[in-house]
């Protein structure tokens, strides 16, 4: 199952909000509770984010093996 948990501490540590996200950025509600809920989200949604937080895909999603 891959997590998008990293994905909310880059965004703390960088100082953008999932508002700044939805008005700044163009990233949607429905991609953005996607992410919430570690559900599928497209590469082009996650080299957005990797752009826009300036940072690699290890800091907002990991694999972690289901049991």
């Amino acid at each position: 199952m891959i997590s998008f948990d990293r994905l909310w501490k880059t965004m703390q540590e960088k100082g953008i909000s999932q508002y700044k996200l939805t008005k700044e950025y163009g990233v949607s509600n429905g991609q953005l509770d996607r992410l919430r809920k570690n559900e599928h989200v497209s590469t082009y949604t996650l080299n957005k984010l990797c752009v826009i937080l300036d940072c690699g895909l290890e800091d907002i999603a990991e694999y972690q093996k289901e049991d």
